[in-house]
């Protein structure tokens, strides 16, 4: 079987797929957002809304970044002040690409002023503020959507649409692993910096159960008080468990997930990008059986491009996000239970 995703292959598109693309790119320019940070990741994010016709303007406090933004883009309004932005764009909505330890205050600010908002990953650093954000968006009837990239990622969407139908049985476990030599971080471990987009997969493929436990191990090589490798095991309801390893002090590249049902196997290879489903199962008397596998090839696709777009969709049709609010509350309350279990 092979899979389609996304912005897909690089072959013309057909004049009715042309249509439809002029009509969506038509109701995007009705939307329109802001991005907060134009740095390492956020350019990625004015550079999708651009092209979507949606962008109506940038805030960054950095003169060199702001400079950056007007090379690329000369007639895009620029701001070096969040409070002023919030007040002179007409913009609908408000993309928030910042430290995290300053999403809490933006995103509040933000919804406080009447806009939508889409705040990258982690949504805040306390399960607190995370779950005051998504009560401030149910009650005022904002948009609250959260970049958990991966759940946008065609090969992920796959899985779970494949799990959904039941083809691959009860889903007892799922472990993620994401670890490569990486850009290692002063202000944050690689739990908070790798694992988001993990643990929101972990909890997409498993139907988000309850979480009932969590046990951690980190391991702080290069700075003090700071972990560079991080292990971490989950229980949920129902008997479901999970596992996650991240490391950027790790010599080769390995991303990837594994799903382990009743009736098979799923491995997702994030680098080679394909889906492989493993017909092998232990019946109730442990005996193995194994039929053999078969690879999902995975078409091209740009996942941030369908992250932006399904926000603007939300935008015009007022539908909850897939990665909403409560989905980043989840993806948190994991994050800071894991991290305390490390730090006792």
């Amino acid at each position: 079987p092979s899979l389609q995703g996304g912005l897909g292959g690089r072959a013309p598109l057909k004049t009715k797929s042309n249509r439809l693309l002029r009509t969506k790119h038509e109701e995007y320019r009705m939307q329109s957002v802001i991005v907060v940070g134009a740095g390492n990741w956020g350019k990625n994010l004015v550079s999708n809304f651009h092209a979507l016709g949606a962008l109506a303007g940038v805030v960054e406090l950095s003169p060199k970044l702001r400079e950056g933004v007007t090379a690329s883009y000369p007639n895009l309004p620029l701001y070096d002040d969040f409070q002023t932005a919030l007040t002179e764009t007409t913009a609908t909505a408000v993309v928030i690409a910042t430290p995290a330890s300053t999403h809490y205050d933006l995103a509040m600010q933000a919804m406080a002023a009447g806009k939508d908002v889409f705040v990258e990953k982690p949504m805040t650093l306390t399960l607190a503020e995370s779950t005051a954000l998504a009560e401030y968006a149910d009650k005022h009837d904002r948009v609250l959507m959260v970049g958990h990239l991966l759940l946008y990622q065609p090969a992920i969407a796959w899985m779970r649409d494949y799990i959904a139908a039941g083809k691959l049985g009860d889903v007892k476990r799922v472990v993620a692993q994401r670890a490569k030599l990486g850009k290692v971080r002063a202000v944050e471990n690689v739990w908070w910096s790798f694992s988001p987009h993990d643990v929101s997969v972990v909890l997409e493929l498993l139907n988000r159960p309850k979480l009932l436990d969590v046990q951690a191990t980190g391991c702080a090589i290069l700075q003090p008080g700071i972990e560079d490798e991080v292990r971490v095991e989950m229980t949920f309801a129902g008997g479901k468990t999970a596992h996650i390893h991240a490391s950027w002090l790790w010599p080769i590249n390995q991303r990837g997930t594994i799903a382990i049902g009743t009736k098979g196997m799923l491995v997702y290879d994030e680098v080679a990008q394909t889906v492989t489903i493993h017909h092998k199962t232990v019946d109730s008397e442990l005996n193995h059986h194994d039929d053999g596998a078969e690879v999902v090839s995975v078409a091209a696709a740009q996942p941030l491009a369908l992250e932006c777009q399904h926000f603007l969709d939300c935008l015009t049709s007022r539908q909850t996000p897939r990665s909403d609010g409560w989905n980043g509350v989840a993806v948190v309350e994991v994050l800071e239970r894991a991290q305390q279990v490390i730090d006792n």
